[in-house]
């Protein structure tokens, strides 16, 4: 068989595949348990990025959450027999729910492992839905195993949360609902986690309108499909950041992977930072509260559009879901500014004479300060840790920091230095000149109870802690910045020691931010 005539063969396999979900996603009776959500206008950033921009809001389901489609489609589709057997997922939020939700409905038990950091809030949720929960596990993947584990042993059906043909026609309805409201969509974005929503999405639309665009996006730390399309196949990921738990998945599918392969047109990732200020300007435009992975679509057109040399005129970007919790929104709103470039965080080295201080408040001008932390380092400098508001962005930041240099300020841009956000900016300057053989190193940990003095009992050992901070973040993973007197002759054992703790960790001894205050 010719090259030629094998793509050709491909080609049709694939728009065999386009039509066929389209079918079952057409055939779905979901209206029992789903709400068609509405399409909401968000008229200040369209303006700013000339073309219309409409959410997709998903929020408005029962659980807060897409995952409905998918879970109730699966239900629906079970045996008599299997609906006897009951089921049973793996899953740390909104999956959860869905499950639990539609097997209620269906008259069906549902069992539900949870990793044991799951907090409390989501744990009663899927509780108060009808579901049986088990915690087991430190996280998902362990969860997963045993759920796996749990199936087999008690005949059950296991409901997966992205990888199941059924489960992405479910979710390809909402492709179904966009495309019935607004016929002339030229762009979806959609977040990644699984690629469970993304491959049902761009399955049916595509097979509706060949022209529309979907845009995958990801969040930085846990882009498992960008992982996927340079590996060519689906491997996990090394680590993964539970920022937006949401999309937090270490690895892709298989039957997502091969959809969104052949059926996605562009992947963008984004920043933590960025899906703050996407947040923010959801609750400023439609006054509501998105998860962070709920925001990741919003954050995506924000950095992606500016990019095209062709603007779109109608977009839809996906608003997948609203449990978020409450503690954690103070996070949110400190690191909107940042991704929204409406704030600056400056480190500034000031000459210690009088009136080097008042200067360099008049170099600040009249912006607005939003924090401030001066520490004197000795006769000869200051350090000063400045946040400073902006107007314009990015260009103003360069401006001020040119300005702070031509009047003889050495001046560095921690903007984007994870460990001064999270940590140097809420800490008291100073450096201990008798910590000899420091060195630093931020963690993350599951975040439960006890789980501090777990961390403080696993890192108990023959070197000594110097530098100490912890700020709980209101997510499942608790941060530690630690400084530790390592001598060189015990880097190796130390080393060992970091490994054996199994906790995830860097090395920040050469962090700017942490040689300049601490």
């Amino acid at each position: 068989m010719s090259v030629l005539r094998s793509k050709a063969i491909e080609a049709k396999e694939l728009e065999s595949l386009k039509f066929n979900y389209l079918q079952k996603s057409r055939a779905l009776d979901l209206s029992e348990l789903v709400k068609k959500t509405e399409l909401t206008l968000l008229p200040g950033i369209s303006k700013k990025l000339n073309t219309q921009i409409h959410l997709k809001r998903e929020d408005q389901q029962s659980v807060f959450s897409f995952k409905i489609r998918g879970a109730f489609a699966k239900m629906q589709s079970l045996t008599d027999a299997e609906k006897k057997s009951g089921v049973i997922c793996a899953s740390a939020g909104n999956h959860a729910q869905g499950v639990a939700v539609a097997a209620k409905h269906l008259g069906i038990s549902a069992l539900i492992v949870m990793p044991i950091i799951t907090p409390d809030i989501k744990v009663d949720a899927v509780r108060e839905r009808g579901g049986e929960v088990v915690l087991f596990g430190e996280n998902f993947d362990l969860a997963c195993e045993h759920a796996f584990e749990l199936a087999e042993q008690q005949g059950r059906v296991f409901v997966h949360p992205y990888d199941d043909e059924t489960v992405i026609q479910g979710q390809g309805t909402i492709g179904l609902e966009i495309l019935e409201q607004q016929a002339e969509t030229d762009y979806i974005y959609v977040p990644i986690g699984g690629g469970g929503m993304i491959s049902g999405i761009a399955l049916v639309a595509k097979a509706i309108n060949p022209e529309i665009k979907i845009i995958g996006v990801e969040a930085s730390e846990s882009a498992s499909m960008h992982a996927a399309f340079d590996a060519g196949k689906p491997v996990p990921l090394e680590h993964v950041g539970r920022f937006a738990e949401g999309v937090a998945v270490k690895q892709v599918g298989d039957k997502t992977f091969k959809i969104c392969n052949n059926f996605i047109d562009e992947l963008v990732q984004v920043s933590n930072d960025e899906i703050c200020a996407a947040t923010q300007d959801i609750y400023e435009e439609a006054r509501v509260i998105a998860e962070p992975a709920g925001a990741i679509a919003l954050a995506g057109i924000k950095k992606h559009l500016p990019s095209l040399s062709k603007k779109p005129k109608k977009i839809v970007g996906m608003l997948c879901g609203a449990n978020v919790n409450f503690n954690r929104l103070r996070y949110i709103a400190e690191r909107a500014d940042l991704g929204e470039q409406k704030e600056a965080i400056l480190a500034v080295t000031i000459p210690e004479r009088p009136g080097s201080f008042l200067q360099f408040c008049e170099v600040i001008g009249e912006r607005s300060i939003t924090e401030f932390n001066y520490r004197y380092a000795d006769n000869s400098e200051a350090h000063v840790f400045v946040g400073v508001a902006l107007k314009q962005g990015a260009v103003e930041k360069l401006q001020l920091i040119e300005a702070l240099e031509n009047s003889g300020y050495s001046a560095l841009d921690l903007s984007g230095d994870e460990t001064a956000k999270s940590h140097v900016r809420y800490m008291v300057g100073g450096r201990a000149k008798q910590a000899v053989n420091e060195k630093l190193y931020r963690f993350s940990f599951p975040e439960q109870p006890g789980a501090l003095l777990g961390f403080l009992k696993n890192m108990a050992s023959q070197w000594n802690i110097s530098l100490f901070h912890y700020r709980n973040h209101g997510s499942d993973f608790g941060r530690v910045l630690l400084g530790i007197q390592v001598p060189e002759v015990e880097a190796l054992a130390f080393n060992r020691f970091l490994i054996e703790t199994g906790f995830n960790y860097s090395n920040e001894s050469e962090n700017p931010a942490y040689k300049l205050f601490l």
